[in-house]
């Protein structure tokens, strides 16, 4: 695979791309214990989108693995997790945090968060959405325990590991760098950090 371009996630900021079909896109958590929001959207028709629920019955798994696809809401693979060096601690159960979130945990005021990112990234590419799909969240950690109790801990992934993930179709992405800051979504320091996407091209150049 050859590199094609390097880009900047901003700390708090979503980012979209359009990739094609068999397109590896590796999500680098460049200063460590960063949670990503992610999305995939068919880019020929965008009601067509990665979906959790779907891909935890397509897995069996509620963590994806290296080798497993994540499927849409018409159960069709779109996206392949291909390469994991982050300790493999994802999560594919929580909604991505809102305006909402950020009140009850007693924030007064505008909070940036993941649902405004996804939907002003998607707004860049024309694309209008009625609703947030739930995002995969790489690298965040927030298994359930023995008792089926949710606990948020601070991310394992280290700095500039990564996972890298194949496009199973031509692909709108999304990535937000999460703005949590008053949970450890992002690790003890509750402090949201740039990350970096590579993104490679499907056959050598």
């Amino acid at each position: 695979m050859t590199k094609i371009e390097t880009f900047l996630v901003r700390a708090r900021e979503g980012r979209a791309f359009r990739v094609a079909a068999g397109t590896d896109v590796q999500v680098i958590n460049t200063h460590g214990a960063q949670v990503v929001d992610t999305w995939a959207f068919n880019a020929a028709d965008p009601a067509e989108f990665m979906s959790m629920e779907h891909s935890r019955l397509h897995m069996g798994r509620l963590n994806p693995i290296i080798g497993d696809a994540l499927v849409t809401n018409r159960r069709r693979p779109i996206l392949t997790l291909k390469e994991d060096t982050s300790g493999g601690v994802h999560d594919t159960l929580l909604a991505a945090c809102d305006q909402y979130r950020y009140e009850l945990l007693g924030y007064s005021g505008k909070h940036d968060n993941c649902t405004d990112n996804l939907h002003a990234a998607l707004h860049n590419f024309g694309l209008h959405l009625t609703h947030t799909p739930a995002p995969l969240n790489l690298f965040e950690n927030s298994r359930p325990d023995e008792n089926g109790i949710l606990a948020i801990k601070p991310p394992i992934s280290p700095p500039g590991s990564y996972v890298t993930l194949r496009t199973e179709m031509d692909t709108v992405l999304v990535f937000s760098a999460c703005p949590q800051d008053m949970v450890p979504t992002n690790g003890i320091a509750m402090r949201p950090c740039d990350v970096h996407i590579q993104i490679f091209s499907s056959t050598p150049s």
